[in-house]
């Protein structure tokens, strides 16, 4: 077999597991202001209530920690959930199947990412991604993990 798809496979999920972990950090982590502009944004993100029907008034920190929750969520898992069917043995086709599913959603989250955060989760979810893609190209032709 060969020897860089199960490396490939552990390596995905340890990233996608550290991902989830260090994001989850962000929860605990205290909102602090340097300058009257900072604290006046904070002000409006956390007490500006928006009226989006059906009783329901999210400030846009509220969205924003639903969401976020969502990223850690998704990466716990994606991490998780591979580490089970590897656990399980199961065939090598499937598995290089939720590769190729992991390399489109880590993918499109990358260029998400990419797009509208910072450095940290960019290089997560970047090396995420590569993870993913190495697992499925290396997929062997065999049908059994050992």
């Amino acid at each position: 077999m060969n020897k860089r798809f199960p490396i490939f496979l552990y390596t995905t999920v340890i990233l996608q597991l550290l991902t989830a972990l260090f994001h989850s950090l962000s929860f605990f982590a205290e909102q602090k202001v340097t300058n009257a502009t900072e604290q006046q944004l904070l002000d409006l993100m956390t007490t500006y209530k928006t009226d989006m029907g059906a009783g329901f008034t999210p400030s846009t920190f509220d969205l924003l920690t639903g969401l976020s929750s969502c990223f850690t969520m998704m990466y716990a898992l994606g991490g998780w959930l591979l580490l089970y069917l590897m656990k399980k043995k199961i065939d090598i086709p499937v598995l290089k199947g939720v590769a190729g599913i992991y390399c489109i959603v880590f993918g499109v989250a990358f260029i998400i990412m990419y797009r509208f955060t910072f450095l940290p989760p960019i290089i997560l979810t970047g090396l995420v991604f590569i993870a993913c893609a190495g697992s499925y190209l290396s997929a062997p032709k065999q049908n059994l993990i050992k």
